[in-house]
Formats: C-alpha cells, structure tokens, sequence
C-alpha cells in the first residue's frame, strides 16, 4: 500500500460495505490510490452526490477535491485493482485495473449499493507498461455521456466528479491529468469470468457467480438451476441495453469482453459517440480499423461476448462437457428473438404504436432504409416525425418518404390510441437533444483550456433529452457540415 495516501474524516456521507473484497484474494489486490501533486475539483455531480446520500456541501472543498483525487481515502473504504481478462477486438488478454482503484462499495441510505471507482488513480499491479494516469479530455467526456445516457434512461454508470491533478499526462502529447470519480452498480463484467474460469478453480468461479446472483440477480437465488438463469438473465439484459443504444444512435466504440457489465450498464465511455446521419455502418474509434464495433454490429457483438461469458460457465452447468455445451447453446440460440423484441418495442414506440402487427418491422426498417439513402439526420428526423405538420425539409418532401407516410398513417388508424396519444409516446421516446459530437468536442476544448461555460451549458441542455427547449435549440441541431471522419480516442 502507498503510505502517503491519508484518511479522510468522516462526515461526508460514504458508507461503505465491501463485499467484493469478500471474494478470493486473487480476485483482487490491495492497493491504495498514488497521490498528486495539486488535486483541484473540476465538477461535482451534485444531483447524484443527493441521489447517493452524500453531503455535498462537504464534498466541494478542498477535502472533497482530495478524497476524489485519491490522496485521501474516506472512512471504511477498503481499496482494491480488481483483477479481469478479456477479448479485446477478438483476442483473449489477462489485465486487470491498470488505472482504476474500487474504494469500496457505498450503501445508500435507502439500501441501494454502488461500487464507487477513481479512474486515473496510479499505477497498480496489472498497469502493465501504462502509467495509471487519464487525462482531463476524456474523463470529462466520461462525465458528459454517461449522465446524458441516464437523462435519456439508459442503463448506465453514472459520474460523481472530475479532478484536476496538477500534473501532466504523456499520450500523443503532454496532456492536463485527471481523476474521474465513477459510480457504479459494480464492475462485474465478462472478463472477470474469463479470468475466473482462467485460474482453473470451479470453486472460486462458483463463488463469483453465487456473489453476482446474489448481488445483482437476487430473485435466481431460489431458482432450481440457477447458473442456467444467470446465463439468460445477463443476456436479457444485454440484448435490452443494446437495443436502447440503437435506439439513441449510440456507438460504444469498444465493445470488448472486459467492457460488458454484467448488471447490463453502460461502461467504460472511451471513444464512444452518436451518430448523426443514419448509417448502420458507422464507425468512429480510430482504433476499430476494420468495423468491427460498428453501429449496426452491435448486436451480434453483444452475443459474441455472450458466448464468451457462456463458456466460463461450462464447468458450473454440467458435469459432462457435452451437456454443459448443450444447455449454454439453448440460452445463446435466444438472443436473436429477445434483442429483436427489445428493438421492436422500442421502434415501435419511437414511431407511436401500441401492440404488435406482423408488419411493425419492415414499417420501422423502411423508414431507416430511406434515412441511410438520403443521409438523414437520425435523432433529428425521429424527433421531427413527433411534428404536425411534418417540418418542410427535403427528406419528408421525397417520393419515397410520401409512400413509408402513407403506410406509416394506415398503421396508426388502426390502433385504438388515438393520434394524439401516439404523438405523446413519440416525444417521449424521441429525445430532442442528445451529446453531439461537434458539440462535445468544442466543451472539452474549451475546459482542457480553463473555460466550463460550454460544458456547463450542454450539460444543462442534456439534463431534460425528450424536452423541445428553445434555450438549447443549438444542442439540438445537427452539426453544419458532415462529420463523417470525426475520431474518438481511447485516452489509454
């Protein structure tokens, strides 16, 4: 442990309980945070600091800044590098926290519990040759998508603060470092389990599984089978989370195994964006060279990774190998069926309908075709449909538009809601505003160089996604000029 890491006294909110560290040591290394030079709070969530039972007040201080840096660690945290593997871009990797320290699990004063993670807190064990380290760049970016993802209601890890640590980064270039402060409701992922099923011991991978029914799963912990129901509870998640990325025009960017969260929450926001102008095909990380994270991918990534997950629980299936396999393939042949009904109902949603036709889907995949053919704006175009009368744009003065409108009104006369009541559904479902990325780009720019005004204002604009507000009608608009070359990084 660093000895020059200090205590914080208590009087903050934290209440922790550490129940991961609970599991067999290797699954983890105790560790404290390495200290910074001059740690200095950028921003503080304090709407989640309230959600979370925290004092705010406390937090926004020097003690805070110091706490969230990491050179001092709150009463009853236990830290720890949690130890994972994972495929990365298809390849199987050991690795581990390289620049994340778990402090410890916060418990809410309604009983809630929530891992709470310093990224960009030092060199641990499993840093391998990085330098523990992040930069202000990305760890803002962080902040931004992850609280525009639990505005719009996905699924996701939230972001409690940002610090500033008064050194520097080295990537590309000498970079302003800093710590992010993530919530979470934990950080089980696939690749724990591959690390778990690595190590050889079913005992301890019985262990991780009982410990992640029982924290995440509870109503499984009486189910007859209940390895089985894990497997097709995390895929029913999974499918559901991404069917609501699509449904958002959201590009994870780095779907690797050690990036899914078993809980079914959106993490680890490195060279993520929004798509713009539809197309299944888009691709932003600058190091998915091949597509392989693509837009449209997304899907049949997840139950890839879902394979993965299935084959770590092999040995707690069945005795026979052969019947393990069979029992895990009946739960992965699912996929296909439950993301398409996630998607659907979603899509159907987005476009007001209630119930289910036999022709929902090809309704829902035309108006997407026309949009990829034309190129047109993807949340602005849905949000616009919401409209009577439908904005004069040239996409909604096509041929081919009039014919989907057409087909798309017949559709909605023969529910029993009326229109009005589908156009409520629509507006809920279709958010107004969501982290453009011109717009990103220009309030990270802005606070590398000292200024927060214009990430205080996309901020605000995001907070209230499904709200037509003419005080963020620039948020909601579409950049300009294409931005089809636009690339995200990792920040690693």
């Amino acid at each position: 442990m660093n000895e020059t890491t200090s205590s914080a006294p208590a009087g903050l909110g934290f209440n922790f309980d550490n129940t991961y560290a609970r599991l067999p040591e290797h699954f983890f290394e105790r560790t404290r945070p390495v200290p910074v030079a001059a740690p200095r709070l950028v921003i503080l969530n304090r709407a989640l600091s309230a959600e979370l039972g925290l004092d705010a007040w406390a937090l926004d201080s020097a003690l805070g800044a110091a706490v969230f840096a990491g050179n001092s660690v709150p009463q009853g945290a236990l830290p720890i590098a949690q130890a994972y593997a994972g495929h990365q871009f298809g390849h199987f990797t050991m690795l581990g926290d390289g620049r994340a320290i778990l402090l410890g699990e916060h418990v809410t004063p309604h009983g809630e519990r929530f891992d709470i993670q310093l990224k960009g807190s030092g060199r641990t064990r499993f840093s391998r040759r990085g330098d523990g380290r992040a930069a202000l760049g990305p760890m803002l970016r962080e902040y931004i998508v992850s609280e525009a993802m639990h505005a719009l209601g996905i699924p996701t890890t939230r972001s409690l603060a940002v610090v500033a640590t008064g050194e520097h980064v080295h990537r590309e270039t000498r970079l302003p470092g800093a710590i992010l402060t993530r919530v979470a409701a934990s950080h089980i992922r696939v690749g724990t389990f591959e690390y778990a099923a690595s190590q050889g011991n079913p005992e301890d991978l019985r262990a991780l599984a009982l410990y992640t029914i029982d924290r995440h799963f509870p109503e499984l912990r009486e189910a007859e089978d209940p390895i089985p129901a894990l497997l097709a509870s995390v895929l029913a998640r999974q499918a559901s989370l991404v069917a609501r990325w699509l449904h958002v025009g959201f590009i994870h960017g780095v779907m690797n195994t050690d990036n899914m969260s078993l809980c079914g929450e959106s993490i680890d926001f490195g060279p993520c964006a929004f798509m713009d102008a539809y197309d299944p095909a888009t691709v932003f990380s600058s190091i998915d060279h091949g597509g392989r994270y693509a837009y449209g991918n997304q899907p049949s990534i997840a139950q890839w990774n879902l394979t993965r997950f299935a084959e770590t629980l092999l040995p707690l299936l069945h005795d026979s190998e052969d019947q393990a396999v069979e029992m895990a393939t009946a739960v992965l042949e699912t996929f296909p069926a439950v993301f398409r009904d996630f998607w659907l109902e979603g899509m159907g949603a987005k476009l007001g309908l209630f119930g289910r036709e036999d022709g929902d889907a090809d309704l829902a995949q035309a108006l997407l075709t026309l949009m990829r053919e034309e190129g047109a704006d993807y949340t602005r175009t849905l949000r616009d449909l919401c409209r009577d009368p439908l904005p004069d744009t040239p996409f909604f003065r096509g041929e081919g538009f009039k014919v989907w409108h057409d087909r798309w009104q017949a559709r909605l006369t023969r529910q029993h809601e009326p229109l009005h009541v589908a156009r409520r559904l629509m507006l809920a479902r279709n958010p107004a505003v969501i982290p453009r990325n011109h717009r990103v780009e220009e309030a990270l720019e802005a606070a590398e160089n000292g200024d927060m005004t214009a990430m205080t204002r996309l901020l605000r604009a995001l907070e209230k996604p499904y709200e037509d507000n003419p005080a963020h009608a620039a948020f909601a608009a579409p950049p300009a000029t294409s931005n089809a070359q636009y690339r995200t990084f990792c920040g690693t």
